[in-house]
């Protein structure tokens, strides 16, 4: 027994040593959660107070299931295979095996992934003559999932108008299909499990008398059903020891609610509330602006990660002048990082956005530098950069059968598969390709053929454009931008497709051939065979020493030697969706604080004063999350800014000794702007009083960078902006 608990420190003691009631504990980042839940089973049934029959603990993942299950085989002489230990979803799916037939449901019902369930939704759809387009199918899975995951039928969904109850309508007839089929999707493995055990007393009350302890893991993450779930568990007198950190809530848009730890305190009338705040995995600078950081959200249970290991290297700031150039140097120090030996595949690049992927990807391919893309595709894998990518082949090529047969059909134009059939017969029978062939196909299917045949000619037509306003319109025409702007999660796709106009503009900018081929641009053939390069196997393989690429919210779980936080302005992170409500810039809050404890020993924040959007420069404030760190953690790579921007005393110095390459654009001493200089205090009519930090050009292209305080910083054409000197 003593040796069970030797490796504990005093909180997790407590912790894993409470009596059989009602526990919440606080477990920070780093803590040493998974031990203190694995080491709290153990004792439970190594003191005698439970039989391994008697515990039910719930996790997120099949990965931390199993990582629980290893562990407790460890520490107890006896077989862990029978335990309820599992997710949400695997343990509900083993309830309902047992009491198939008072559940409603075939012995052996199927369970859909989220692929069968929207080709089965698609099915529906067909069936009752429904147009697809007005009620998509993704966002129709969404509907439904979200309704079922209130624990709401369809008889109990409030319908407000036309559109509305006819989706009611459909996720009713949706559940009749599945009841008729004998399969259940994932959200209804929860809900049917929760209905079961909530009408049938006898069957409730045999769970509640076995299970006498319940543990959950990651309780921030739980939603309002799984809540519920756990309580009729527990609701015959089970203890119920909940692990969470509410500082790490970070899934409201996946339905999680941390409110639900508050909740669990009030209604189960916790007294037991420990907080585990000695962290195993960062130094002590990098938990201190963690803390910081985290301390101004106003509604938190509130703790204070704290270290034995030392306070660390200092946190690195980097401000560049654009994205590509905030990727440079991310490059060159990953580099410096490599030669001092530090290993590839202990180094993260966190983002807030999926879209920023690609800048850092274009830096890393022509760097030579593998890299691994984690929870996630590569920039030009993505479905949607993949479907815009195929009109804009059809442009230079109307033969090509490949992008032909990827966007014939999407957006959706009613053209099926027998059509489609026919089309590839005609094709074979004329020795064309499928473009080609669309004229020898009669009826309404060759109408439809037909009229996908003007839509190439009409984006042919536009090939003149320069290379971002071609791909604008080609997103704008071919319906993409339209489709995903419709989805309910369409956000990031477009995001995604924004970005690959920026990755037009800058591939112009860094290797655009001016001139044509005919009437078609050189740089659209120059970009397509661009992009399927980097779509090329350049993605470290499984076991490779490699660079590990992923979104905030991928990373959480996970942590690194060192850790870049790339695009640190305001509207990217925080996100502008989360600047409108407190609750929104909250949980941006909590997500900063994720990517800060992933580092362990090495953090890097970085952002750029300018950043691409919609093949436009972009103007940013850095990020207030910057502001929050306490300066004497930091380290200035570049003249020390905030969220208002360069003190005006650091103005020159920044001018002439940034570092060029990363920071700012060349510049002199000399440097000159139409009359201006660099250190002169300047007025706006809009943005005010500022100072002149940069200047370039000459004659009519002459222009100056100026820092406006408040106002940011901006770069002004002096041909057209109303700039006076301040004397």
């Amino acid at each position: 027994m003593t040796s069970l608990l030797d490796h504990l420190n005093p909180p997790q003691l407590a912790a894993v040593t409470l009596p059989p009631q009602h526990a919440l504990i606080l477990a920070g980042a780093g803590s040493g959660k998974t031990r203190v839940l694995t080491t709290r089973i153990a004792w439970l049934i190594s003191s005698g107070q439970v039989a391994p029959s008697g515990i039910l603990a719930v996790t997120f993942t099949n990965k931390a299931a199993k990582e629980m299950l290893t562990r407790l085989a460890a520490m107890l002489p006896i077989s862990v295979k029978g335990m309820w230990i599992g997710t949400f979803h695997g343990l509900c799916n083993r309830l309902l095996r047992a009491h198939h037939r008072d559940a409603g449901l075939p012995q052996l019902f199927q369970i859909l992934d989220s692929a069968d369930q929207q080709a089965a939704v698609k099915r529906l759809l067909k069936t009752l003559n429904v147009d697809d387009e007005k009620y998509p199918p993704r966002e129709l899975c969404h509907f439904i999932n979200a309704q079922k995951e209130q624990g709401l039928r369809p008889a109990a969904v409030e319908a407000w108008d036309d559109w509305a109850k006819k989706r009611v309508e459909l996720y009713e007839a949706y559940e009749a299909q599945c009841q008729r089929e004998g399969v259940v999707d994932f959200a209804e493995l929860l809900l049917r499990c929760y209905e079961l055990l909530e009408r049938n007393e006898p069957l409730r009350r045999h769970y509640q008398e076995r299970f006498r302890h319940v543990l959950v893991d990651e309780f921030q993450d739980t939603n309002k059903l799984q809540y519920r779930w756990l309580k009729l568990l527990a609701g015959g007198g089970a203890a119920m020891f909940c692990v969470g950190d509410d500082d790490q809530s970070i899934y409201a848009f996946r339905g999680a609610d941390v409110g639900n730890m508050r909740d669990f305190e009030r209604e189960f009338k916790v007294t037991n509330l420990i907080r585990l705040e000695q962290n195993y995995r960062s130094h002590g600078n990098i938990l201190d602006a963690a803390n910081a950081i985290i301390r101004n959200n106003p509604s938190r249970l509130g703790k204070n990660l704290w270290t034995e290991a030392g306070a660390g290297e200092p946190i690195r700031v980097h401000e560049s002048y654009s994205d590509g150039d905030e990727a440079r140097f991310i490059v060159e120090e990953v580099k410096a990082l490599s030669r001092d030996g530090h290993a590839r595949a202990e180094i993260a690049l966190l983002y807030r956005s999926n879209a920023q992927s690609r800048a850092l990807e274009h830096a890393l391919f022509n760097a030579g530098l593998p890299y691994r893309v984690y929870g996630g595709l590569r920039f030009f894998e993505r479905a949607e950069i993949k479907h815009a990518l195929a009109y804009l082949r059809l442009i230079a090529n109307a033969n090509d059968d490949t992008a032909f047969a990827r966007v014939v059909n999407f957006p959706t134009r009613g053209i099926g598969a027998r059509s489609l059939e026919n089309l590839q017969d005609a094709a074979k029978a004329q020795g064309s390709s499928l473009h080609a062939a669309i004229p020898h196909l009669p009826g309404a299917g060759g109408a439809k053929l037909a009229a996908f045949a003007e839509l190439v000619v009409r984006l042919r037509e536009a090939a003149h454009l320069p290379l971002p306003e071609l791909v604008e319109h080609v997103l704008d025409l071919s319906g993409l931008a339209g489709h995903y702007r419709n989805e309910k999660e369409g956000q990031e796709r477009l995001a995604n497709l924004d970005e690959l106009v920026n990755a037009a503009a800058s591939f112009v900018a860094e290797e655009g051939t001016p001139g044509a081929e005919g009437e078609l641009s050189a740089d659209l053939v120059a970009f397509l065979a661009h992009a399927s390069l980097e779509a090329g196997e350049h993605q470290a393989g499984e076991g490779d020493d490699a660079l590990q690429l992923m979104t905030v919210h991928s990373a959480k779980g996970l942590e690194f030697n060192v850790v870049f936080i790339c695009g640190l302005e305001e509207g990217l992170f925080p996100h502008e969706n989360s600047l409108l409500e407190d609750k929104g810039l909250e949980e941006e809050r909590r997500l900063m604080y994720v990517a800060v404890t992933r580092a362990r020993q090495r953090l890097y924040l970085c952002f750029a004063q300018t950043r691409m959007l919609h093949g436009q420069t972009r103007y940013n404030l850095p990020s207030r999350f910057l502001d929050e760190i306490p300066q004497e953690l930091v380290k200035h790579l570049t003249p020390r800014a905030g969220r208002n921007g360069y003190a005006a005393s650091d103005a020159a110095a920044f001018a002439y000794n940034a570092t060029p390459d990363f920071a700012a654009p060349r510049r002199s001493e000399s440097s000159r702007g139409g009359g201006f200089r660099i250190g002169q205090s300047v007025m706006h009519p809009k943005f005010g009083l500022g100072v002149i930090i940069n200047a370039e050009g000459g004659g009519s292209d002459a222009r100056v960078q100026v820092n406006f305080g408040a106002a940011g910083i901006k770069w002004l054409a002096l041909s057209v902006a109303k700039l006076e000197v301040v004397r």
